[in-house]
């Protein structure tokens, strides 16, 4: 079993993979800030067995410098505060769409919900187990609605859904029982195939939730790949951070044009920069300047 190190000795077994270090006492204030393991994922592209993670030597390509690894990992970090507003902007459209069309297309139950016509009968019988949780009543929106309105099992699907997260709301979609409901929310955003519009779904949560927890985005790798559709994905691009940027331009887009260039004006701006810092890494991950 491995043993826990002190950053200078991760200092100096860096240093002895080849690793170049110009400022050991920034490199400590770096290690202490971000940690050792948490900036391997960010050394690693400077491995000379990289990308393949069985046999790893660990050792360094030639030149490979700690504060290039540094950059990257700032360019990370900024390229998913970035992504956040606008797949916020996105997760918003879609939770809006989702209640107030279909809200209308259903005007006999607002709570469709929880609903065997509307969704699948297996869906609609977890509803409360799963969803609609002793946690999820505890809502101060929600806890009102029943304050007032006491024999109401659900509050309706406007008060309800706004609180669901986006796994629930995507999860809800795909339940839908009547491919029409599906259809009617897939094009709104410019996709005619529900499948598609499906999978850009679950592609826009993979790098969500991607981005919440601080995960590594460069070197994201979707294990369900993106469908061919109207977000242009090329095949090299369906499983990786390229092609989900795409996905996301895409649906930005849909909602507003101008957000969808500044979006990717902003994520090439980021890119130019990290490469005119560390011009090495152009090669070494993807190219940005493509979104």
């Amino acid at each position: 079993m491995k043993t826990a190190t002190t950053i200078d000795e991760q200092l100096l077994l860096l240093e002895e993979r080849g690793l170049l270090i110009a400022d050991k006492e920034k490199a400590r204030e770096v290690l202490e800030d971000i940690g050792y393991y948490r900036l391997g994922f960010y050394l690693f592209p400077f491995e000379k067995t990289y990308p393949t993670l069985d046999h790893r030597t660990h050792e360094y390509i030639e030149g490979a410098a700690f504060e290039d690894a540094v950059r990257l990992y700032y360019f990370d970090f900024d390229l998913r505060l970035l992504l956040m507003r606008y797949l916020t902007r996105i997760e918003i459209a879609f939770r809006t769409a989702m209640i107030y069309h279909l809200s209308n297309r259903h005007k006999e139950s607002s709570i469709w919900f929880a609903s065997a016509s509307v969704v699948s009968r297996a869906y609609a019988a977890k509803f409360e187990a799963t969803i609609y949780t002793a946690d999820f009543k505890r809502n101060p929106v929600i806890s009102r609605h029943h304050q007032k309105n006491p024999n109401d099992r659900f509050a309706p699907a406007w008060k309800t859904m706004e609180f669901m997260t986006l796994g629930a709301v995507i999860k809800l979609y795909d339940e839908l029982m009547d491919d029409a409901d599906k259809m009617f929310i897939s094009q709104k955003f410019g996709v005619r195939q529900i499948v598609s519009f499906a999978n850009y779904l679950h592609t826009v949560r993979h790098v969500r939730n991607a981005c919440a927890h601080g995960y590594v985005l460069y070197d994201l790798h979707l294990s369900k790949g993106i469908r061919r559709g109207p977000a242009g994905v090329q095949a090299v691009e369906r499983n990786n951070i390229i092609g989900a940027l795409r996905v996301v331009k895409f649906f930005m887009s849909q909602i507003s044009n101008n957000r969808a260039k500044e979006m990717a004006d902003e994520i090439q701006e980021l890119y130019r920069n990290l490469c005119g810092q560390s011009p090495c890494l152009q090669s070494l991950i993807p190219d940005f300047s493509r979104i």
